[in-house]
């Protein structure tokens, strides 16, 4: 899935969010089903830059909603984006489940396509 050359913890740090890094947040996160979320994490992992998952963040903040199913990220616990309200309610609408402190249930509810390169 990778068009990045795999390179050194070290030098990984520096990558800068170039095109080809986007485009392969963006295939993940369109690729994640109705009903299901990610963690910014594991989008990192799953294209091979698992100590980037701000990086992340930021690419699906710069493309937005319009153009990907951003709604469908949350954080490492389940978070959603405190300034995004309807956020919360499009995964409502899809089905997603959510423990009572408001937070995604990520056993019920984390898509995990080929068990996140094997955590």
């Amino acid at each position: 899935m990778s068009c990045h050359q795999k390179t050194s913890v070290k030098e990984m740090k520096s990558v800068a969010i170039d095109a080809c890094f986007q485009s392969e947040v963006q295939q993940v996160v369109c690729a994640i089903p109705q009903g299901y979320v990610l963690t910014y994490g594991h989008i990192a992992r799953l294209i091979g830059y698992p100590q980037h998952a701000r990086q992340v963040g930021l690419v699906l903040k710069r493309i937005g909603e319009a153009q990907v199913p951003c709604h469908r990220v949350v954080n490492s616990s389940g978070r959603l984006v405190p300034s995004w309200d309807e956020q919360g309610e499009l995964l409502h609408q899809e089905g997603v489940k959510f423990k009572a402190n408001g937070c995604v249930d990520l056993q019920q509810s984390l898509w995990k396509p080929y068990d996140i390169q094997n955590e």
